[in-house]
């Protein structure tokens, strides 16, 4: 049997953020003023190995079975991918998103931070606390069906819900789950650093529906092209390209908890972090509103690479400035 089917259903371009937001957000744990450990350990290591990869397969995961429900759509929009072709059938790629759904998220549940790593011989025996990285991908997973699935509402049919439900789990979520691996997750740092790519996604996520128009409209999905209009969605996607990075220069001087600064980092590279961050925002938006009808009329528009190396840059970044 050939892979290669199997490889273009998963969409191996799209593996990559999620590995690196979770990586991204256990450097940022490690870095922060929040870190319970004293010196990095083969286990943490084995851990953020194991974290990252997981949170890859489900990615893969979420892309089949969104394929699954979007096959009457993507033989419109993209006729060419497995399941249109013949090459896959529906059950076939049911099963094997399930078990990549399994494989992705069971190993997740061993994952405790200390002080509890070092007490237990049994970490199945921690309390429900200590598996908060386990619940948060939990949350992401049922995000990508609560996206894709008609039994659970299919947000993908209902504009801006849709835009919340990517950029909670792909956003939010993802960033804290990688924190999770390393400190505690009780802390306001990690809901606000996810929440600045969830702003980011919130708007960013739709570059993709211009080109799918034609069978999102069929398929009963109202995107925000769709219901708006290129010209008018652009507009509206256009903010979370800039100002999400603006937050990061706020996070070095409004105070935290017990009136230090909210974001622990390197106060000198989160601000030149943010800027450079907005500045490359600023010109995807260029690119978006330049000829907000030539979003739908390529199907891989520059400002959808952009958004992803954008992406990227940021969880990069983030972890540098960290680090240093």
């Amino acid at each position: 049997m050939s892979l290669r089917p199997w490889i273009q259903l998963a969409r191996p371009f799209t593996l990559l953020p999620p590995l690196l937001g979770i990586l991204s957000g256990s450097a940022c744990a490690w870095g922060s003023a929040h870190n319970p450990y004293t010196g990095f350990t083969p286990g943490l290591l084995v851990t953020l190995v194991m974290g990252s990869l997981c949170a890859s397969l489900m990615n893969a995961a979420s892309n089949m079975i969104n394929q699954v429900y979007d096959l009457d759509i993507d033989r419109v929009n993209k006729p060419g991918r497995p399941l249109c072709t013949g090459a896959l059938t529906v059950r076939k790629t049911l099963w094997v998103s399930w078990v990549l759904y399994v494989i992705s998220i069971v190993p997740v549940w061993w994952v405790v931070p200390p002080p509890y790593d070092r007490t237990l011989t049994d970490r199945t025996l921690a309390p429900w606390s200590a598996h908060a990285a386990f619940w948060i991908f939990l949350g992401g997973l049922l995000c990508t069906f609560i996206y894709s699935a008609p039994a659970l509402g299919r947000t993908k049919r209902i504009g801006w819900a849709a835009n919340v439900t990517i950029a909670l789990a792909r956003g939010e979520l993802l960033k804290v789950a990688g924190w999770a691996f390393v400190a505690s997750a009780a802390a306001w740092e990690p809901w606000y650093l996810g929440g600045i790519f969830f702003l980011f996604l919130l708007g960013a996520a739709s570059t993709k529906d211009f080109s799918d128009m034609e069978g999102d409209r069929l398929g009963g999905c109202r995107t925000l092209p769709v219901v708006h209009g290129p010209r008018a969605a652009a507009w509206m996607i256009a903010p979370s390209f800039l100002l999400p990075w603006l937050f990061l220069p706020l996070g070095v001087v409004i105070p935290g908890p017990g009136g230090k600064p909210l974001l622990t980092g390197s106060p000198l590279l989160l601000v030149a972090l943010g800027v450079g961050l907005s500045l490359w925002g600023a010109y995807v938006v260029y690119l978006i509103l330049r000829d907000p009808d030539d979003l739908a009329r390529v199907e891989n528009h520059p400002s959808w690479t952009h958004m992803y190396a954008l992406m990227m840059a940021a969880q990069i970044g983030l972890a540098l400035a960290y680090l240093l």
